[in-house]
């Protein structure tokens, strides 16, 4: 990769990990799930009258915008409002690559090779110590539910490898439509609507900045910038950028919110993060009538929230 796409990659995994900075900031804002209905209004409206029209079938976009953003994003927003801290959560969410690997291997026939089961258990290893620490001190409930979340990203990521979205910007703004009303009917009915109108009346500029940030940056720069990578580079070469999101994410959320990092929480994120670097990079087997397995060519490439 040339140096200037070595840097647009960091700044992405920069974008996205400072993110979760950002959500936590946005939940002193709005509910969970107003605000996560706020962020994919604002990331479909104007974008989508300018990507053109879908270049995937509607159930794909359907599919994918009920998993990824009511679904994933909804938990991990009430997470994160639950007590989940900001730097964990960009750590935990990780663990989405071992869903992923195992969802593809039940939906694709992808049977995950030795690495990959390795990398799985590593990253699974790492899982259970973060419990551990959060069991000790934290809110058992919000780590569960932001682990919940990353299960319904590995569900969204094999759709999304299903549906083989030639253009990655225009999916997700597409996408960015299905949430936007069943994210508005929960928020009305498990929110009320008391505490929405009192949310959307005390918009001030710092909420709309969140909103924008984490619209606009997170999604529409971010997703655009990676699928230019993609197009003019191997995701193997691409690949390898998330794993810096999680280190991002904890060391924003240590300076600017001043989370502690405590020895546990360093020695889940070291596992974590090289089981997720095993599953994502090693190639998977995927069974072919009449021949044997082969490694697939290319790996898993996640996106982050």
């Amino acid at each position: 990769m040339r140096p200037l796409h070595i840097a647009l990659a960091a700044l992405v995994a920069a974008v996205w990990g400072v993110n979760f900075v950002v959500i936590e900031v946005g939940l002193g804002h709005f509910p969970p799930l107003l605000f996560s209905a706020l962020r994919f209004l604002v990331a479909a409206l104007p974008a989508v009258f300018f990507v053109g029209r879908p270049k995937v079938a509607w159930k794909w976009i359907v599919g994918v915008g009920l998993v990824l953003g009511v679904a994933k994003f909804g938990l991990l927003f009430i997470g994160m409002d639950r007590g989940m801290p900001a730097g964990l959560s960009s750590l935990v969410l990780q663990v989405q690559a071992v869903f992923t690997a195992l969802f593809a291997a039940v939906a694709l026939g992808e049977r995950p090779g030795r690495t990959r089961v390795l990398g799985m258990g590593v990253a699974l290893a790492g899982i259970g110590v973060a419990a551990v620490g959060e069991g000790a001190g934290g809110p058992v409930l919000a780590f569960v539910l932001v682990i919940a979340a990353a299960a319904c990203w590995g569900v969204s990521n094999v759709l999304t490898r299903k549906a083989a979205p030639p253009d990655s910007l225009n999916f997700m703004v597409w996408v960015s439509t299905v949430p936007v009303l069943p994210l508005l009917g929960l928020s009305l009915l498990f929110e009320g609507w008391d505490r929405d109108k009192e949310a959307l009346a005390g918009l001030d500029w710092s909420g709309a900045g969140i909103i924008v940030y984490v619209a606009w940056i997170t999604t529409v720069f971010g997703f655009g910038a990676w699928g230019f990578l993609l197009r003019h580079h191997p995701a193997s070469s691409v690949a390898p950028f998330t794993l810096l999101v999680p280190v991002f994410g904890m060391s924003s959320a240590a300076l600017l919110l001043d989370e502690s990092v405590s020895p546990l929480r360093w020695c889940a994120a070291a596992l974590l993060v090289g089981g997720v670097a095993l599953t994502s990079l090693a190639g998977a087997r995927r069974p072919r009538a009449g021949a044997p397995a082969s490694p697939e060519p290319e790996p898993e490439v996640a996106r982050a929230a």
